[in-house]
Order: structure tokens, then sequence, then C-alpha cells
């Protein structure tokens, strides 16, 4: 076929084309569907702060577990609860009685507006459908908040997959948070990159210390809220199952510290944020503490 040809099909086809546009076969639209497409996609709207708040199922305090709950949802994260059993997690009796004296410190630590609130939510839903703990993907999370009481010395910082994904969750950056006994998971949890040291191996913390520590015969019950399916444990032990504030000096090594927070109070709480990690010292820095993870995540996300 010869050039010149070609040139006048190409022309008359062309020709064909704009004709059919202009009488509305084909709408000069469609042609940029695919663009106009594009422009018209709404734009991905980030999803909330995702946390996951891990608790024992064999004696929590009450405070420590509710202090995160509810102030970080107030700061509109999305808060899973997670439990070894995948139950309601219960907090002992004595810590949702505002009348109780901690006779060591000789000090009420349960405000009753606290006690009022925690048997709100152990009354309620709000903590009906637990995560079991081995189910949680550090993946689904943007942080991790291991709240403190006795029995998650014996549910919970001993956990594989706790250690598993704090381990996961250190090594990207994302927070790693734990109030009172639930240290304890910092310290067990090793990182093989580094001869099995703690993740907080040269970190500064804070722990429950010392000097509070109960030495006498423990029970793990009575617990607020059992029911027939969510038992506590008959097992005694001889006070807290270990000295934490000595197992955590070891764990930061020499170049760490574990500040000592013996004169902690509700006016003087002991907090300490080292990144990824956030610690808090008893139920009288649970609010502090809750705050400070509210904080740095919100500092994060800008």
């Amino acid at each position: 076929m010869s050039k010149f040809i070609k040139a006048v099909m190409g022309t008359y086809c062309f020709a064909l084309v704009i004709c059919a546009v202009s009488a509305g076969f084909f709408p000069q639209d469609s042609l940029a569907a695919t663009t106009d497409q594009e422009a018209i996609k709404p734009k991905e709207v980030r999803a909330a702060i995702k946390v996951l708040l891990v608790v024992t199922n064999y004696g929590g305090w009450g405070e420590e577990i509710q202090a995160p709950w509810d102030i970080l949802r107030k700061a509109g994260f999305e808060v899973v609860l997670a439990t070894p059993r995948g139950k309601k997690p219960l907090p002992f009796q004595i810590s949702v009685d505002p009348d109780f004296v901690d006779a060591i410190q000789n000090v009420k630590p349960n405000p009753p507006e606290v006690c009022q609130r925690v048997k709100e939510l152990v009354d309620g839903r709000e903590w009906e459908n637990a995560l079991k703990i081995d189910d949680a993907k550090m993946d689904d999370y943007d942080a991790i908040v291991i709240a403190g009481g006795p029995g998650v010395s014996l549910d919970v910082n001993g956990s594989k997959h706790v250690h598993e994904m704090l381990l996961e969750a250190s090594r990207e950056g994302k927070i790693c948070a734990a109030l009172c006994y639930g240290v304890g998971s910092l310290v067990f949890t090793r990182d093989p990159a580094n001869n099995y040291r703690s993740i907080i191996y040269g970190k500064k913390i804070t722990a429950h210390p010392r000097a509070w520590d109960f030495h006498g015969e423990l029970g793990y019950r009575p617990l607020y809220g059992t029911t027939v399916d969510n038992q506590p444990t008959d097992l005694m032990t001889p006070g807290y199952l270990y000295p934490l504030q000595d197992l955590a000096m070891d764990a930061v090594g020499p170049k760490g510290k574990v500040v000592f927070a013996e004169d902690a109070s509700r006016s003087n709480p002991s907090v300490v944020y080292d990144h990824p990690f956030i610690t808090g010292c008893a139920p009288e820095s649970a609010i502090a503490f809750s705050n400070k993870i509210v904080e740095v995540l919100k500092n994060k996300e800008r």
C-alpha cells in the first residue's frame, strides 16, 4: 500500500472518530475515564492508632488495667484487650476496695472513683471479648502495653509469645510499655542478636521497688467478678514471685539504669520513657504512665 493511500485512510478514520464523538456516540468523558476515576478516588484515611493491652488472668491490679484502657481510648486509640486464656481480666478484690490499706507503704492506694469505674468495667461488657494472647500479631498494632498486678508473674511475663511480640515491636521502634510487675516481661524478653541480653539492656527504666515487695504468703484470690468459667488459681507463693527491681538492674546492665522509685506517689509518679520503652512504677503512677503513652504515640503520628 502506498504512503499516499495510508495517509488518506488515517485521515479518514480520524475524521470518523471526531464525527462520532460530536454526534454523541462516544461521550468525550469516556475518553479520559481512567484519569477521571483516579482523580475522584477518596484519599486514604489513616486508621486509628491501635494498641494491644496485655493483662493477666490470674489477678491484675484494678487501676493498672483501667487507667490505660480508659485513657488510651479517650485519646482516640483503638485498644484491644488480650489475656492468656482469652477471658475477661479480673482484678484482685483488694484492688477495688477503697478502704484497703497497703501495710508496707501505709497508704490507701485505691481512690473510690477508681474502684467504682473498675467494677463497672468488670461487671459490664467492655472487657468481655478479650483476645487470646497467642492469637495476637504484632503486625496489627502500633504499640503493646503490659498491665501490672501480681498475676502477670504467673501467666504473662514468661510467655514466649509475649516475648516474641515485644522483641518484634522493639526492633521496629514500636512503643513497648509496661507497668509495675509487668516490667518483668521486658526483663525476660531476650534478643538473640545481642547475645541474648534483655531488650532493655542499656536502657533507663523504672520498676516496682524492692522496698515495696510483699514477702508473706501470697494467694491469687479472691478476684473481683469471678464466674463459673473464669476462676482464679489456688497457687500460693512466698510473697511476690521474684524481686523485680534486682532482676531489672541485672537486665539493663552497667550502662543502663533502674530509677529508684520508693518515694513515688500520685503527686510524684515514677514514669520513664527511653525509646521505645515506657515504664511505670505501680498503681500510683498508672495515670501518668498512660498519659505518657498517649503523648508519645501522638507525637509519632505527626
